[in-house]
């Protein structure tokens, strides 16, 4: 399982040191074989995190667990109180150091200025907050900073601004893991149990236990690929075991075993994360989306959403575009 190791120093954005474990636990629990093991690792001096509401952590892990592990895939470096000032000599040691072994580095907000404090950004683009960029430009002129705070990948350096606490960079290392289509079912969970967890269309449906999701290397990827391209048609199981070149009994059993979901089970969660994916982004109404999915008819679109999302496609697309206007204009 990938580690990600989140370095909290003294006076971190409490939503910032959070906001690791809210993406990578939402993206392993609505897909069964996405998994993350998310360790904070304390810097010397750690007391608590930075205010309006600061609050203390216990954790096993600290800076020399950082500096050993070696089984470390990513590093995630958020901001911190005392960003301006020169990090201590052994944060800088460690950061070189997992950098050296091959290690990912995310930067989010005014952690981008430890990292560029240990010249591995010299000669690489980065982010930062948008309010700190001309700062850390003068600060780091061998830097090319984005002045807009995009998500920044140059090599294994990854920074942004840090909305939401670095959701945004987060889904990003997601999308390298696992693919568009987990990252943007994350993100679309992640802004609905922000909303309200006790409502419905934050709950989902008694049925929305798994999201339709191939995971890499799986013998059936190539008829999920050609199922997601086709949910025009009215897809059948013995269309889709032609497809595999298997008998129905052991394309369900593969299926199953690979996804957790039976085909036709597969299929019905494609075409309703299409759904949502148009009401998010688009502005076609319920009855060609439902056309354009292969659920048929508005009818069946509704039935089926209000199913598997707990909600109807309208107020789906009514709540889910408002909260994330509002949260993407929140600042950082």
């Amino acid at each position: 399982m990938p580690v990600i190791a989140v370095l909290a120093l003294d006076g971190v954005p409490g939503h910032q040191l959070t906001a690791p474990g809210l993406a990578f636990g939402t993206a392993a629990r609505h897909h069964p074989r996405v998994g993350y093991d998310l360790r904070i690792c304390t810097a010397p001096g750690f007391t608590a995190t930075g205010g309006p509401a600061s609050f203390r952590i216990e954790t096993p892990w600290g800076l020399d667990t950082l500096a050993g592990l070696d089984d470390a895939d990513t590093v995630l470096l958020p901001g911190h109180a005392g960003f301006r000032d020169a990090p201590p000599g052994d944060v800088v040691d460690a950061l070189r150091a997992v950098a050296a072994r091959g290690c990912r580095i995310g930067a989010v907000g005014t952690g981008t200025f430890t990292l560029a404090a240990t010249g591995l950004l010299d000669g690489r683009r980065a982010a930062t907050s948008r309010r700190d960029t001309a700062e850390l430009a003068r600060r780091y002129p061998l830097i090319a900073v984005d002045p807009e705070g995009s998500v920044v990948a140059d090599g294994p350096f990854h920074s942004a601004a840090g909305v939401l606490g670095g959701i945004d960079l987060y889904l990003d290392l997601i999308t390298l893991d696992h693919g568009v289509p987990v990252a943007i079912e994350t993100e679309r969970q992640v802004f609905l149990h922000l909303h309200d967890p006790a409502d419905d269309l934050a709950r989902g449906g008694a049925d929305a236990g798994y999201s339709a999701y191939t995971p890499p290397g799986s013998t059936v990827a190539a008829t999920t690929r050609w199922m997601e391209a086709n949910l025009r048609r009215p897809l059948t199981l013995d269309d889709i075991a032609a497809h595999a070149g298997l008998g129905v009994r052991n394309l369900t059993r593969r299926f199953r075993t690979e996804t957790g979901l039976t085909p036709l089970q597969y299929l019905l969660r494609t075409r309703i994360q299409r759904a949502q994916w148009l009401l998010e982004r688009t502005e076609d109404p319920v009855e060609r989306i439902a056309t354009q999915t292969g659920l048929g008819t508005p009818a069946n679109l509704r039935r089926h959403f209000q199913r598997l999302t707990g909600t109807t496609p309208s107020t789906y697309r009514t709540v889910f575009r408002t909260f994330v206007a509002d949260l993407t204009g929140s600042g950082e």
